[in-house]
């Protein structure tokens, strides 16, 4: 970045104080991780385990300490077919997020699992199902996060619901109690916050201006008065690719905070805009669950047809031809300003003032090549595509046009762009406008 330390600070401050953050909760000894690193299970037949933090009962499942168990620590839970990990206790401060560390046994094929919840207040046997299945496609630990918001006494089922024979570890159950903030993620390769989180997105319901939302697909700052994300953030690379069909099935979300109106299917009807995707169906085409994410409304914004299906599909196009030449993208997507012309004129807001128009387009794309250690191999030869477009339907077909500097969507979104890179390569790269090639 192109300010000084200080400058940034402040930057953040203020940009936090717009997004309506609120005093958050330190957190507590009461926050909850099952390591799975005590207790013994070799077999996978059911079977009650004690571990650290209570009993648990082992369906199809066991604790793996071999070489090919993917792991953070001495041991992780291995699933097989349609496994399950069950609390047979109940955490006495409810939850605000879950996170789970999961990857691929050996190198078995891709496995979902979900995560299910049962609240002692119901005084029932039933389970409800937190948030849509995750699936696991690395062979390196990647983490889950799932918002619960429920207070009370409550316990926790994960069950492998894909996959068949294929075999899933799990490591590292975190449970955040109900009404404390969770620390933020840390970066790691491969991960959609790689990169940084851009305004320091937490998954508070305090924060509806600024909500971490954190699906396996991606990542979002979701805005609730405007109905749209503030920004979504992936990662691209040939494991996200595959041969699963576009499933067009637009639906809200609903993930997000009891009470927060969640936008439909059908919300933009008759607007003459579009139901743009930030994260593109064809960029999560590795299985039907994948794809089948993107057409979340949490993940769409009102844009101008040309704008989507030229320009932005152009880019995106062009973004997978570098996919194929070898690379690995992380790339960040976003909105700002107010109104927009579609095919039936200007408009601000539809459906009634719940969804935001907005008025520009912008998109932030890091290509380096595939490898490891990605922040510390971005450099000053590294190429860093930024773009920034009207949201108008007179808008040209050729991105290339569009181009802008990082600094340039920072000043004008108040956001802290690839803040996980040194700041002596922040004010290089992010000062520098593209060049290269559109086709």
């Amino acid at each position: 970045m192109r300010i000084l330390l200080s400058t940034r600070l402040t930057l953040r401050r203020v940009l936090l104080a717009g997004l309506c953050l609120t005093s958050s909760v330190a957190l507590a000894q009461t926050t909850t991780t099952e390591s799975f690193d005590s207790g013994t299970k070799t077999s996978y037949p059911v079977a009650t385990v004690n571990l650290a933090t209570g009993t648990w009962t082992f369906t199809d499942a066991l604790l793996g300490a071999d070489p090919d168990d993917h792991r953070a620590g001495a041991q992780a839970a291995r699933l097989q077919q349609t496994g399950r990990l069950t609390m047979e206790f109940f955490l006495p401060d409810g939850a605000s997020t879950v996170t789970i560390q999961h990857a691929l046994f050996a190198t078995d094929a891709s496995s979902g699992f979900e995560l299910w919840y049962q609240s002692q207040a119901c005084n029932c046997t039933s389970w409800l199902r937190v948030a849509d299945p995750v699936i696991a496609t690395t062979l390196t630990l990647q983490t889950a996060t799932f918002a619960v918001n429920v207070s009370g006494p409550i316990r926790f089922e994960l069950r492998k619901v894909s996959g068949a024979a294929a075999r899933l570890n799990l490591d590292n159950f975190t449970v955040a109690p109900f009404g404390v903030v969770p620390p933020q993620p840390t970066a790691a390769d491969n991960q959609h916050l790689t990169m940084g989180n851009p305004s320091g997105a937490t998954a508070d319901v305090n924060q509806p201006t600024n909500y971490l939302l954190e699906k396996p697909q991606f990542a979002i700052s979701y805005h609730r008065d405007r109905g749209t994300p503030n920004w979504v953030s992936w990662y691209l690379a040939p494991v996200w690719r595959g041969s699963a069909p576009r499933q067009d099935d637009f639906r809200p979300d609903n993930t997000l905070p009891a009470g927060w109106y969640q936008v439909g299917a059908s919300s933009y009807s008759g607007s003459g805009f579009d139901r743009g995707h930030n994260c593109p169906s064809a960029d999560r085409t590795s299985s039907v669950a994948d794809n089948s994410a993107t057409f979340l409304m949490s993940n769409m914004i009102p844009q101008a047809p040309n704008n989507n299906q030229r320009t932005w599909a152009n880019l995106e196009n062009y973004g997978r031809i570098l996919l194929d030449q070898g690379n690995e993208i992380y790339i960040i997507m976003g909105s700002y300003g107010q109104g927009g012309t579609g095919s039936a004129g200007f408009k601000t807001t539809l459906d009634q003032g719940r969804i935001t128009v907005p008025n520009r387009v912008w998109k932030v794309l890091v290509v380096l090549p595939m490898g490891n250690a990605d922040v510390s191999r971005v450099s000053a030869a590294t190429r860093i595509i930024a773009i920034d477009t009207p949201n108008d339907n007179g808008i040209n077909s050729n991105w290339g046009q569009y181009r802008v500097s990082v600094d340039a969507i920072e000043a004008a979104t108040g956001l802290d762009l690839l803040s996980a890179l040194p700041l002596s390569v922040q004010q290089v790269v992010e000062a520098q406008v593209d060049n290269g090639p559109t086709q």
